[in-house]
């Protein structure tokens, strides 16, 4: 039994018992829970009926999630201070602004809104949905300088983020930054910085309040605009290419 199918059996449980409780009109008194592990311990013994019950479900769930949508030149894991797919995943997000008549001059990503890992070699749909399972947009907005410095600061302070090529950051390892440079640069404070970003960090979610004080906002919220369609169309342009998706930890944030 597979974790989708596993999902599936949850789905159908929890729909069959609402439809119990409006029908007699019970009403739900309390709730327990606890964590069932579903893994391939249950595949030694499968379950005919499961099988049967889930089989229409599974076809479904597989023609989505199992197309190949590009490779991976290595094993990935989101990770402060800077990590392979958190880099690789804040470069995707300046890769597509160009697809919205932007050109941000850097990209953040947050180190929880990565949910899995990015396997080495072949990569799914459904590797690419279990990375970014939300509904998280992609989004451009501008800060100042001096707000940029502030946002720098709140990366600092989480211990860092996804950052996209060209960040320079010293953070030390209380949160505190020490130095911050862009694209060789250091921060004019009265110049304004155009950043891609996604819409939950736009609101100042995730201790990145320095976002509240965005202006020239742009935040298509077209379904075709979350993260993981965007994530997937750059692993199909590689593939298209026929190049290996890669990244590499190189300095982004150095903790001193």
């Amino acid at each position: 039994m597979n974790k989708f199918a596993g999902k599936l059996i949850m789905a159908a449980l929890t729909v069959a018992m609402m439809s119990a409780c409006a029908s007699h009109r019970w009403q739900i008194t309390s709730v327990e829970r606890s964590r069932i592990l579903i893994d391939s311990t249950f595949d030694a013994n499968d379950d005919e009926t499961v099988n049967r019950f889930i089989a229409p479900y599974r076809q479904k769930v597989d023609s989505v999630m199992r197309p190949v949508v590009g490779h991976s030149a290595r094993y990935m894991v989101g990770d402060r201070p800077e990590s392979t797919l958190s880099n690789l995943l804040a470069d995707i997000l300046v890769w597509a602004a160009p697809e919205y008549g932007e050109a941000p001059v850097m990209g953040v990503y947050n180190i929880g809104g990565i949910r899995a890992a990015l396997p080495k070699g072949t990569v799914t749909y459904g590797d690419v949905l279990e990375i970014a399972p939300f509904e998280n947009k992609i989004c451009f907005l501008t800060l100042t300088g001096k707000d940029l410095l502030t946002l720098f600061g709140n990366i600092a302070a989480a211990g860092g983020e996804g950052v996209s090529r060209g960040v320079e950051l010293i953070i030390t390892r209380d949160g505190r930054l020490t130095s911050a440079r862009l694209h060789g640069k250091e921060i004019d404070p009265e110049a304004d910085y155009r950043i891609a970003t996604i819409d939950y960090l736009a609101e100042g979610n995730d201790k990145m309040t320095a976002f509240k004080s965005k202006k020239d906002f742009n935040s298509p919220q077209e379904a075709s605009n979350d993260t993981r369609y965007i994530i997937a169309d750059y692993f199909r342009y590689k593939k298209k290419e026929g190049a290996t998706v890669d990244a590499t930890v190189e300095g982004r944030i150095v903790v001193r």
